[in-house]
């Protein structure tokens, strides 16, 4: 058991600095234009830790937001080179960007939810 509780614990920090370094570098390093205001959300490793679904949130219309998912998945050789060099590891895990529309269904939850209390008023 204690080494299971150890594998888990150390995946859960991979997945930490792999959101903060991936953020720095999406923020601060690529130039390129289709990418909007955007933040990593979350890091869901594999459990092999082969491969990791890393989700982004954007600030902007859906056209944006593709957009800046597509310019990053673009950069995805650059972005893995980078986090190899900068964590001083052999292995990074073979990345794969989606749009993290959580925020979205939590507003329209949000909105259904007012409605029902409206209609339940009357």
């Amino acid at each position: 058991m204690p080494e299971q509780r150890g594998r888990q614990y150390h995946r859960e920090r991979v997945g930490e600095t792999l959101k903060e370094e991936i953020g720095v570098i999406i923020e601060g390093e690529l130039g390129d234009p289709r990418i909007a205001l955007c933040n990593v959300t979350e890091i869901v490793l594999a459990p092999d830790g082969k491969s990791a679904r890393v989700y982004i949130e954007v600030a902007g219309d859906e056209r944006e937001a593709e957009q800046t998912i597509t310019a990053i998945n673009a950069a995805k050789g650059y972005i893995k080179r980078e986090l190899l060099i900068r964590l001083g590891v052999r292995h990074v895990p073979e990345l794969h960007f989606a749009l993290d529309k959580s925020q979205e269904y939590g507003s329209r939850i949000d909105d259904l939810l007012g409605r029902i209390k409206k209609r339940k008023k009357k």
